[in-house]
């Protein structure tokens, strides 16, 4: 068993879509789940001397996942063993569907708990008790898997994009050269002059060639 305050490794492959926008350098928001009073409200204090605004604490997993869509915080810390949603099925939800990453505080780590934390797409499992130093620690380590996670994912989401681009200005050019019986070359000139003309993106006038097909009829 891991020393108490260690950081577990719990990387996963999550297959929902992160958050797009540029991660900061450290997380300003942060949920506390934890159905023990006591527990909850030294680790809210911790996070609150760390200089960390607190949402919470949720005393369940049903509603640290109802807080965390009306509060959207940066990142969530959540204990495993929690009434009507355990904590690993709350950050399940919270990453996969909300793109909230997570850090489990819990006093347990046997290997099922950790193997279930890496299912679910835990950035980070810290084990109680802790100290703030650790708390900053495990926050500081879990914030910079995120931040790789999702620039690895930016980088192919925007290469799948360009692809969905050319393939949208591909079909619009060809609508075209249907329509106004002109060459390939002709035809992607005209996409560009509309482009041009009204000051749009070429994929977006392609769209509009898409959904209206008459858009370029004779």
């Amino acid at each position: 068993m891991a020393q108490q305050g260690s950081v577990i490794s719990t990387i996963s492959r999550p297959v929902a879509k992160p958050r797009m926008e540029s991660v900061p350098n450290q997380p300003r928001r942060i949920l506390v789940g934890d159905d023990e009073y006591m527990v909850a409200t030294g680790l809210a204090n911790m996070l609150k001397d760390l200089g960390f605004q607190v949402i919470g604490p949720a005393t369940n997993g049903r509603s640290a996942i109802e807080l965390c869509q009306t509060e959207q915080p940066d990142l969530a810390l959540l204990d495993i063993r929690m009434p009507e949603v355990d904590g690993l099925e709350a950050a399940e939800h919270l990453f996969k569907a909300l793109g909230v990453p997570v850090v489990i505080f819990s006093a347990y780590s046997t290997p099922e708990y950790v193997a279930g934390g890496t299912a679910a797409g835990v950035f980070g499992y810290l084990l109680k008790p802790v100290d703030q130093d650790q708390l900053r620690a495990g926050i500081s380590v879990a914030w910079g898997r995120y931040s790789d996670y999702v620039n690895r994912n930016s980088e192919i989401f925007q290469l799948k994009q360009r692809l969905e681009d050319r393939k949208l200005i591909e079909q619009a050019k060809w609508i075209i050269v249907e329509r106004k019986q002109l060459s390939e070359p002709d035809a992607m000139k005209t996409l560009q002059r509309q482009a041009r003309n009204n000051r749009r993106p070429l994929v977006e006038v392609a769209r509009s060639v898409i959904e209206n097909a008459d858009l370029f009829a004779n």
